[in-house]
């Protein structure tokens, strides 16, 4: 039944060859994604015309020029037949070009300074970043920034997001806004806003609520001055994309989410009366004003730092911008997630629809293309969740059991040398999370390509020194339990209180790596096994290691705990101190001691 589900999911023919990865004749794709060092398509005469000006006439067969550059090219034929986009792509991501550098892993929504309005903003971010550098840090790993879906209820998870293209506003910060030191009645707000911070538990309604007061004064007073030049380019620059997700903003106000209740005319980005929505005066109004918030949260992340490395997210909401402007190329009845493990014994549904692998091919990897632009645009470095997920992803059938799903191919030649070419074009790493069931084939072609792994302190049969160069190490992520948590056993209470099968086993094991890879015996302080634990990560030869501030902070909650969705305060959780405190805590500055001097 699973199966047949997938099947009828997807729009391209089913044949026996479909059962693995799809095989697409060179000749039938829209976009050839080739590399120098790959046989390339026996190409009939014609014009190659090169990004960025110029063209190279080919005879039969010939191959282009051994020095033509990294981009996308397109190719004419002489005679008959359609022209082909071509995308020529190098043979590996670029590498990390500090050796051996270290950074801190940031929940930016908890991590609030005395000044946010009850969420981490890019204000605090580029506070910390100040502040990481000064410890000798060479990076800053973020949670996704995406965009959540439009609304007063905006979503509280970073990893379902309205839009992978765009950026959440809820972390604006109001008063480094133009225009706002003229803005009286801003005062009265901020105090409201930092009246949140007094409650551990994040409230993105209340914050938004007061922030969106704020914002839309501050736009209504940019648009009767005289606006600025910058914001222009901006929209300019941007393009097609962001008319469009403005457009589903614009149209998510009138009529509620998700999309697919919309009325009939309006579902689909292609419909007469969404052409009709758009020209209106009332849509341009209310474009214009989620463009203009895209365009300050843009701007204020580049401010805050340089050297951050940006999560991309697995998938969206299928009922969110992504899902709609891209439709044509989801497989909207299904559900993206993972089969039981020792951790998650019933499987996990993650809630996001996956890209049907054949209509992705069909519209030529735009919406993927367009993805790592976006997440690329101000990072110095990217971390793709799920890596896997360019070679296969588990499809569950929506209503079905998270453990009933089946994996479904995907082109990952074509979709890695998009990576290398969009990362090369942007002049970003890649680390790749690739933790859980991974193909032996898939790190292969990962490593080869220069993705990062990930290496965890929890999962790694050897220590950290036998660990490879060519990874991000850590202790832990976001959905799995910090040090403190495991030390006091709290975390384990805390899936029992959830409600969820706990594997003694497991716990037992990251207890006994403890005290015989770290050395601590029981009755340790918390504080103490927190810096053993990064004493004994700072020996990993990684190019990279990434210490958590739920650990500077000996945090024992986690931020997500994942087969939950009410029963845990999931990216909800904002650290217990400030920055303000952070920024002197004795434990924060002895990991980034370690952490600089190896």
């Amino acid at each position: 039944s699973t199966l047949a589900a997938v099947v009828r999911s997807m729009t391209a023919p089913w044949t026996e060859r479909h059962l693995g990865e799809p095989t697409v004749p060179p000749e039938d794709r829209p976009l050839w994604v080739l590399t120098r060092s790959e046989p390339w398509p026996d190409l009939p005469g014609g014009e190659l015309f090169v990004e960025g000006g110029g063209s190279i006439v080919l005879r039969p067969g010939q191959s282009p020029p051994p020095d033509l550059p990294f981009g996308y090219h397109r190719f004419e034929p002489a005679a008959t037949g359609p022209a082909r986009a071509l995308a020529l792509c190098p043979d590996r991501c670029p590498a990390p070009e500090q050796e051996r550098a270290w950074g801190w892993s940031v929940q930016l929504y908890g991590a609030r300074s005395r000044t946010s309005w009850g969420i981490g903003d890019f204000e605090d971010l580029r506070r910390l970043a100040a502040w990481s550098k000064g410890c000798g840090a060479g990076f800053v790993l973020l949670n996704p920034l995406h965009a959540p879906s439009p609304g007063p209820y905006p979503g509280p998870s970073p990893y379902f997001p309205s839009s992978r293209c765009f950026l959440n506003p809820l972390h604006l910060r109001v008063e480094k806004v133009p225009g706002a030191d003229q803005y009286r009645g801003l005062s009265q707000l901020a105090a409201r806003g930092r009246a949140l911070n007094s409650e551990r538990l994040i409230d993105r309604h209340a914050a938004w609520a007061l922030k969106s007061e704020a914002l839309e004064e501050l736009f209504r007073r940019f648009e009767q001055g005289r606006g600025d030049d910058r914001f222009q380019a901006f929209v300019d620059e941007m393009g097609p994309v962001l008319d469009s997700y403005t457009t589903f903003c614009a149209l998510a106000e009138q009529h509620g989410l998700p999309w697919q209740n919309w009325p009939p005319n309006l579902r689909h980005p292609c419909n007469p009366a969404v052409a009709q929505f758009r020209a209106s005066k009332q849509a341009a109004v209310r474009k214009r004003y989620h463009a203009w918030l895209q365009w300050l949260c843009d701007t204020q992340l580049g401010e805050a730092s340089s050297e951050m490395v940006c999560d991309l997210a697995v998938g969206v909401d299928g009922g969110g911008a992504d899902g709609w402007l891209w439709q044509d190329t989801f497989a909207l009845e299904m559900r993206v997630g993972a089969p039981p493990d020792d951790f998650n014994t019933a499987g996990q549904d993650w809630g996001v629809p996956p890209w049907d692998p054949w209509r992705l091919r069909a519209a030529a990897y735009e919406p993927f293309i367009a993805t790592l632009r976006a997440v690329m645009r101000r990072a110095r470095g990217i971390r793709l969740d799920h890596v896997m997920g360019l070679f296969r992803l588990f499809w569950v059938p929506v209503g079905s059991e998270a453990g009933s799903g089946t994996y479904v191919r995907y082109p990952w030649r074509d979709m890695l040398g998009l990576l290398c070419l969009e990362a090369y074009r942007a002049g970003a790493y890649v680390v790749g999370e690739d933790l859980g069931t991974v193909e032996d084939e898939a790190r292969v072609a990962l490593a080869e390509r220069g993705v990062l792994s990930y290496k965890l302190l929890w999962f790694e049969p050897e220590r950290p020194p036998a660990w490879p160069h060519q990874a991000l190490a850590a202790v832990t992520t976001h959905d799995l339990p910090t040090v403190a948590g495991v030390w006091a056993g709290t975390d384990r209470e805390a899936q029992r209180s959830c409600g969820l099968s706990v594997n003694e086993e497991g716990f037992s094991h990251l207890i006994g790596r403890l005290e015989t890879w770290v050395g601590c015996h029981p009755g340790s302080a918390a504080s103490d096994v927190v810096e053993a634990s990064y004493g004994l990560l700072s020996q990993a030869p990684c190019a990279l290691i990434a210490a958590t501030l739920e650990d500077a902070l000996c945090v024992e909650e986690r931020p997500n705990m994942p087969g939950t969705i009410d029963e845990w305060p999931n990216w909800r959780l904002a650290l217990p101190s400030p920055l303000e405190e952070l920024e002197v805590s004795p434990l924060a500055q002895s990991i980034s001691r370690r952490l600089t001097d190896r």
